[in-house]
């Protein structure tokens, strides 16, 4: 049962860590606004848009990437003035542990933890489509890298496709080329002048066509001049779509569908989505750790005060960032496995807070 003691440090934690988002949130939509402004008055953007579409969604998005490194600010700013304050002090010689005087910083870190959790894979994904459909609209129209020229990929482990030009506008393709092999050898081969989308499930028509079917010594060919055929393939316009930032824009559980759709097709180049899978998994575990690394520092009474304590902190939540993107950068390019590799920096922090929890003050 928590006591008053737990309710005046909770109140605290929660309130000083809302105020830090606060601040930093009026900070990074003030640069935001200064760097689109121009954008925003040249598009024919409308104020809904950027009121109710965009920035809100932006301030969930930018939150969610710095809620541990608020955390950590969060709990060294008001424990600093406890300590300074003497209450720390105070707290202890009544015959309270260390150990208990750390329950109401982890029940606040639990209740972050759990909303940060949330968002990352479920609200911030669904605010990022929506943000970032709205920038690719209007203030980044060419960011999409999605590749629409001599297109080569697998639709299925065993079966290759080829198109020689996809134009996006109507979603139809030039020169189709669609080779089924078994055993290494091919059995079929699909060749077609013209292929339009007709819309799910992975409907195509294709036109002026040529199928060609192996079997051994025999061959079976059916030409299709002038005629047009419907028939299904796993291909769809978002195939020749990729944005940068795609992997933001999905939750978690089209995250994991489209994991498994590229694994079922062959393809190798998963690991930025898998990373983003994991990443929104380890940093809510980053809040508790980060709490525990605060506390630990700020408890203790110094000469130097909330500024040394800050500045510690800040410098820690610094290395805690580069540390996270160079694991990201050995996962993306396959030197470590990407589970290690986005778990790697909390492992790490989580030997450095058992060190500081040991030394704090008792």
């Amino acid at each position: 049962m928590l006591k008053k003691l737990d309710h005046y440090i909770l109140g605290k934690f929660l309130r000083t860590f809302f105020f830090t988002v606060l601040i930093f949130t009026m900070i990074s939509v003030i640069i935001d606004f200064s760097e689109k402004v121009e954008k925003f008055i040249e598009e024919p953007i409308t104020r809904k848009e950027i009121l109710i579409d965009y920035y809100p969604n932006f301030i969930l998005y930018i939150d969610g990437l710095l809620w541990p490194l608020f955390t950590l600010i969060a709990v060294i700013f008001f424990t600093s003035r406890l300590a300074y304050n003497s209450e720390i002090i105070s707290i202890l010689n009544a015959g309270v542990s260390f150990k208990r005087l750390m329950l109401p910083y982890l029940i606040g870190a639990g209740i972050i933890a759990s909303m940060h959790l949330v968002g990352n894979h479920i609200i911030i994904p669904k605010g990022n489509k929506t943000r970032l459909d709205l920038v690719h609209t209007h203030i980044w129209r060419d960011n999409d890298k999605g590749k629409t020229k001599d297109v080569h990929m697998f639709v299925s482990p065993d079966t290759k496709i080829y198109i020689r030009y996809f134009r996006k506008r109507d979603s139809t393709a030039r020169d189709l080329r669609l080779e089924r092999f078994e055993n290494n050898e091919m059995v079929y081969l699909l060749k077609a002048k013209s292929a339009e989308w007709m819309g799910e499930p992975d409907q195509w028509r294709l036109a002026n066509y040529e199928i060609r079917k192996f079997n051994g010594m025999q061959e079976e060919l059916i030409i299709g001049k002038g005629k047009q055929i419907d028939t299904t393939i796993n291909l769809s316009p978002a195939d020749f779509v990729d944005y940068k930032e795609q992997h933001t824009m999905m939750t978690s559980a089209e995250l994991q569908s489209f994991i498994k759709k590229q694994r079922d097709r062959g393809v190798g180049n998963t690991e930025k989505y898998e990373i983003e899978l994991h990443r929104r998994t380890a940093e809510p575990f980053t809040i508790f750790i980060l709490t525990l690394i605060g506390v630990s520092i700020a408890a203790r009474k110094v000469r130097g005060g909330m500024g040394l304590h800050l500045a510690l902190g800040i410098a820690i939540g610094a290395i805690f960032i580069f540390l996270s993107r160079f694991a990201v950068v050995f996962a993306t390019e396959q030197a470590i496995p990407v589970l290690l590799g986005i778990w790697i920096p909390n492992i790490i922090f989580s030997v450095v807070a058992f060190y500081f929890v040991s030394n704090a003050q008792r």
